[in-house]
């Protein structure tokens, strides 16, 4: 337990996470944590923290994989195909198979209060440095708590409570610990679920305001803050403020809306032309590996241009719905059979099909059609930069906000100039079939970006499968994950997520 007497600021939220095992959360990366011996007095050393808040993001348990793998795993997008054992118990939704974000994401969401605490003492700062620092520490903490809420708690636009007394939302903390004193003595409750949607609005309207010009998508700027307060206020049912937000994100010179072959390029280059905001993988020593990359769970291919390399494990590939969606069955293209060159997919005209291909045929899955959006696109394998909010969203956003607030004709125009995106023909609907057919594109776009597990729960939806076979209602209790039992049991303020 070395790393106690270094006195790392990125201890604990609370206390009972500070005296259990050498695998408590004071077992972290030294190159990811920031010492408390006059770190944060100096610009280099601020920048430093910085980057340590930012690179908790690629953590598997954050964007690395389980943001988005995890959440497809948890809803009726895909199955698993046994290769590794990994996603089967949240693919079959059992007690327990869930998120794992909290750790992780409290750790850096502490790290980011002590960077905003620690401003007025930088000797030598400019004020745009100050600015610059305060505002992506915002939209970080923003972001952390936004991904913990969404995940830890109900969702505000439908919210199970009969007969249950309310657990509420997170805990929220905006001053960081630096000693383990402190950090045992703070039994920090949970706040409300409006609460926290309140400090992340704070959070990223400050983002908005201090970061007029960002510097570059693998860093928060007032463009990306407007697009993350967008989906956040879609979350809360603030439809004006989404349609606010959307317009003002599509608005910015922040990420390009891609269509057709466009589209499909995009999705192979190292940076997505439309992101606004990315998780950067900038260097081999920073993959994931091959048994919890993004790469590794979606496909077995190592790249698409010889189908023989394959070295993932393609753990979780469409269902028959989705393939269904996009007309993929196996198709043979030349001979002979047994390469895997000579085989694809059939496909309809959705430019979105083209992200399928046949891969993994070495792990006894037979030749499976898997997802390629995460393909070695940074150069070497199992560490693709991860587009954490693409353009594209805001449309979407904005035409589901538009048909909340009765702006039906505004709704469908914007839906159709989507569809005619993705090569799709208008559509002429009204009422829940509009809104239906908005909520179907978004599953479609977001297959292997985790939003479809959260459309389902904030529409108070439950969850559908036949492979395998599910049925999970949304008053079950499996919807919430449970908080890490080391933080019920030692902070009697927090109230477990019922059933667990």
């Amino acid at each position: 337990m070395k790393l106690i007497n270094k006195a790392l600021l990125s201890l604990a939220l609370t206390g009972s996470l500070l005296v259990s095992s050498c695998d408590s959360l004071l077992q972290v990366d030294p190159r990811q944590s920031i010492d408390a011996d006059g770190a944060l007095n100096t610009p280099d050393a601020m920048n430093a923290a910085l980057n340590s808040v930012y690179a908790k993001l690629r953590s598997a348990r954050i964007y690395g994989r389980d943001l988005l793998a995890v959440s497809d795993a948890l809803a009726d997008l895909g199955q698993t195909t046994s290769n590794s054992g990994r996603l089967i118990g949240e693919n079959n939704n059992q007690p327990g198979a869930h998120f794992g974000t909290w750790q992780t994401a409290y750790f850096a969401i502490n790290e980011a209060n002590l960077i905003l605490d620690g401003l007025s003492g930088v000797e030598g700062a400019s004020a745009a440095q100050l600015a610059r620092w305060e505002g992506e520490a915002k939209f970080l903490r923003g972001l952390y708590y936004f991904d913990l809420i969404k995940v830890y708690s109900y969702i505000p636009t439908a919210i199970f409570e009969p007969g249950v007394i309310g657990q509420g939302g997170i805990p929220v903390v905006t001053e960081g610990v630096i000693t383990s004193g402190v950090a045992l003595s703070r039994q920090t409750p949970r706040s409300t679920i409006n609460e926290v949607y309140a400090q992340i609005y704070k959070d990223l309207e400050d983002a908005k305001r201090l970061l007029p010009v960002g510097r570059g998508v693998q860093y928060g700027s007032g463009a990306a803050a407007s697009a993350l307060l967008s989906r956040v206020a879609l979350y809360r049912g603030d439809w004006a403020k989404v349609v606010a937000e959307s317009t003002t994100a599509l608005a910015s010179n922040v990420g390009t809306v891609l269509s057709g072959s466009a589209y499909v390029n995009g999705w192979r280059a190292p940076v997505n032309p439309e992101s606004m905001f990315e998780v950067r993988f900038a260097l081999a020593e920073e993959s994931i590996g091959v048994n919890e990359s993004l790469q590794s769970t979606y496909t077995a291919l190592l790249n698409l241009t010889n189908k023989n390399s394959q070295g993932g494990w393609g753990d979780f590939i469409p269902n028959a719905t989705v393939r269904g969606l996009f007309g993929l069955t196996p198709l043979q293209i030349g001979t002979p059979a047994t390469d895997n060159n000579n085989w694809d997919v059939t496909r309809n005209a959705d430019v979105r099909a083209q992200l399928f291909t046949t891969g993994n045929t070495v792990r006894g899955a037979g030749r499976q059609i898997e997802n390629t959006k995460f393909m070695s696109k940074s150069g070497f394998a199992y560490a693709d930069n991860v587009p954490v909010i693409r353009k594209s969203e805001m449309h979407l956003n904005r035409a589901e906000a538009n048909y909340q607030l009765k702006n039906e004709t505004a709704a469908l125009t914007e839906l159709n100039a989507f569809k005619a995106l993705r090569g799709l023909p208008a559509v002429t609907l009204s009422g829940n079939a509009l809104l239906e057919e908005i909520l179907l594109e978004r599953m479609k776009e977001f297959i292997g970006e985790g939003h479809r597990f959260f459309d389902l729960k904030r529409y108070g939806r439950g969850i559908v499968k036949t492979t395998p076979a599910v049925n999970l209602a949304f008053d079950d209790f499996k919807i919430l994950p449970p908080i890490p039992q080391r933080e019920v049991d030692g902070n009697p303020n927090i109230k477990q997520n019922r059933g667990y």
